[in-house]
């Protein structure tokens, strides 16, 4: 049984990290604000991820975990609903007691999956779709988005040559969600024959290998950065693609509204976290016995031979882009 939203005035949305996980809980803020506008929606959020929620306008006010929490507890919402419902998100909740909704993880379904290759997964339902539907009990449609600060930057040289530009994401959190950098390199110099301009986007922790790639292959710009999220997610918009591993920069192209390529490892979609939009595409090898290996990705191959990503070749990552090009231009 659903919460009654019509005799609520004030709700608190926890999604404390990582960043992929906050930016799929904003079609459900967004659905839930257009059905019920009076209601106050706050956000709990870690204070490096802030800049996903900051400024998002049907979000009333954003806390962050390490600053406000104390503040928080003295508050009074109506309701509270844990998205991320693990240790540290059910310590507020204790604290802040009323009414909590906890969203239901399928966690026995992971398990089984992920360490006995058992599918208990009937459909693929994306994240945002199992958020609204196991706690407000209402549908969303349209894809996940990012508000950014709407400051003018300046558009680098690369996006005023004439050619259309293709951005592509190397990084990830975890090595099993990585395509190998080398077929990062080769796919640019496949792109950039064919004459597009091709960029490199990420944040702090993807800058050296924007910087080994952009070496690399002559004509690529590496525009990754410290973290600027608005900065990324108003020049991925100029992009007439985005190419990317499953990771949070998956979900920010995905947020920017551009068509999306995204390359699955050792995780598969029906864990829900594959890009909510009609304009992605998902390669991966469903050959191999082996995936997935695990829910969140690895530091390494357990079986040694990393074929879910090395069978996925530059080859096959072209044509795959190539089509959806041709089917959504």
């Amino acid at each position: 049984m659903f919460a009654d939203f019509h005799q609520i005035e004030k709700i608190l949305i926890i999604r404390l990290s990582s960043l992929g996980d906050i930016i799929l809980t904003t079609p459900v803020i967004r659905a839930i604000k257009l059905k019920f506008p009076h209601l106050k929606i706050d956000f709990l959020v870690k204070e490096s991820f802030i800049e996903t929620v900051k400024y998002n306008k049907h979000i009333d006010t954003v806390h962050t975990y390490e600053k406000d929490i104390d503040g928080l507890l003295t508050g009074k919402y109506d309701l509270v609903l844990d998205l991320q419902n693990n240790r540290r998100s059910r310590k507020i909740t204790e604290k802040l007691g009323g009414m909590v909704e906890k969203f239901s993880k399928p966690q026995l379904k992971k398990f089984l999956l992920v360490n006995f290759k058992i599918n208990l997964f009937n459909t693929i339902v994306p994240i945002s779709e199992r958020y609204a539907e196991n706690l407000v009990g209402i549908n969303v449609e349209e894809p996940p988005e990012i508000y950014t600060d709407n400051l003018k930057i300046s558009l680098p040289e690369i996006f005023n040559s004439g050619k259309k530009v293709i951005g592509i994401c190397p990084g990830s959190k975890h090595y099993t969600k990585m395509w190998p950098e080398e077929y990062y390199k080769n796919l640019a110099l496949k792109l950039i024959d064919v004459g597009y301009n091709v960029v490199i986007f990420g944040g702090n922790s993807d800058i050296e290998t924007g910087e080994r790639i952009s070496g690399a292959v002559s004509g690529v710009v590496n525009l990754t950065n410290e973290d600027r999220l608005s900065d990324t997610v108003n020049l991925m918009q100029y992009c007439e693609a985005v190419v990317c591993n499953d990771s949070g920069m998956m979900h920010t192209a995905t947020a920017a509204r551009v068509n999306v390529v995204a390359i699955f490892g050792s995780t598969v979609r029906e864990f829900g976290f594959a890009p909510f939009s009609e304009k992605a595409v998902v390669i991966e090898n469903t050959s191999l016995s082996c995936r997935p290996c695990s829910h969140i990705g690895k530091s390494f191959c357990p079986k040694g031979h990393f074929r879910c990503m090395l069978d996925l070749t530059p080859e096959v990552v072209f044509e795959k882009l190539k089509n959806l090009l041709e089917s959504h231009g």
